[in-house]
């Protein structure tokens, strides 16, 4: 389960498509059975989270590894290489990052 705090220990991966709208559903659709399938068994693999835009323009890809190191092994699996090949065929451009989280603002009143 995705768990957002400053100072994790983990590495945040965003990659951010953009993409035409009709391709948008298609790249999520890929994105998620790419983690299903592959991404979730690759070791160091804690959890992602697809987010489709409600203007079908832009599909993002939040992830978290253990570790940098996991993350950067998990881009050299040839299975994890062929699924990202085939979800940057469908965007017109992607930016992939790590990031950190610098800082967490829950809404103390707010209902969970």
């Amino acid at each position: 389960m995705t768990t957002i705090q400053r100072d994790g220990q983990y590495a945040t991966f965003i990659n951010y498509f953009t993409v035409e709208p009709d391709k948008a559903r298609p790249l999520a659709d890929m994105l998620s059975a790419a983690t299903a399938e592959v991404m979730c068994h690759i070791p160091g693999f804690i959890s992602a989270n697809i987010h489709l835009s409600t203007d079908h323009t832009r599909v993002v890809n939040y992830a978290q590894w253990a570790t940098v190191e996991a993350f950067q092994a998990m881009l050299e699996n040839p299975d994890a290489r062929e699924h990202m090949s085939k979800c940057g065929e469908l965007a017109t451009s992607f930016e992939p990052r790590i990031y950190t989280v610098e800082s967490v603002h829950p809404n103390p009143s707010a209902k969970r």
